[in-house]
């Protein structure tokens, strides 16, 4: 080892910098993503779906494999209508220091198996259960084709833990930025907390002005705004 040399430290700084792992995408633009994790569950879902149709609003699904092979006419009905499915591993397991590679493998490729069986696509987003992930999370996420999401750490709406519906939509209002990734959940049940508070986050973001896109639609305009501040130089 180099005398003075220093490793360098692996946070967040370091992790976006490579392009490794995505918590927002900031941009010019009036856009965020609304994401899911830990679905589909029919009742909730659909509802979901129902309330992102009716204000022409697009998601992203951080699904999970054995609930693909259970309820996969919801998986369908997100894809027909323009949402986005994506990687949540197959049984929601926290990837914590120790955990065997073989195992972090199963687990993204069990769920992509799902998919590509059902859909003839292969998802390319991944999102680890829990938020857990180190450089050998991210480094298989990568070797099998996938960019690690995360979400904005200012639109983390604890909506699992069932705050209350105004709590979940303020957190969400309060801080609604441009390139924002909101974390949501469309399984947790006996709780209808995130739908009701959709029914204020939905409108009162459209009344504003934002677009609700996809986490993939999102990163693409991010590199639209860069060549266009490219071209203006």
């Amino acid at each position: 080892m180099l005398c003075g040399f220093r490793m360098p430290k692996k946070d967040r700084y370091y992790y976006e910098n490579r392009g490794d792992v995505v918590w927002e995408v900031p941009l010019s633009e009036n856009e965020l993503a609304l994401t899911f994790d830990d679905g589909p569950y029919p009742k909730m879902t659909n509802e979901i779906l129902d309330l992102l149709k009716q204000y022409n609003a697009k998601a992203t699904f951080f699904v999970l494999g054995y609930r693909v092979k259970q309820y996969p006419e919801m998986i369908k009905r997100e894809i027909e209508e323009g949402h986005e499915v994506a990687n949540h591993t197959y049984s929601h397991p926290f990837f914590t220091k120790g955990t065997s590679p073989s195992i972090i493998q199963k687990e993204i490729m069990q769920t992509e198996d799902s998919l590509v069986k059902l859909t003839g696509k292969k998802p390319h987003l991944f999102r680890p259960p829990g938020g857990f992930y180190n450089e050998q999370t991210i480094q298989i996420a990568h070797k099998l084709g996938y960019t690690t999401v995360l979400w904005s750490w200012h639109q983390d709406t604890g909506d699992w833990r069932r705050p209350g519906v105004n709590r979940i939509a303020q957190k969400v209002l309060n801080n609604a930025r441009n390139g924002d990734i909101v974390l949501l959940h469309d399984y947790i049940p006996g709780s209808g907390q995130t739908v009701q508070a959709l029914r204020i986050i939905l409108p009162e973001l459209t009344k504003r002005g934002f677009k609700l896109v996809t986490v993939t639609e999102l990163m693409e305009d991010k590199t639209g705004d860069m060549l266009r501040i490219q071209e203006a130089k």
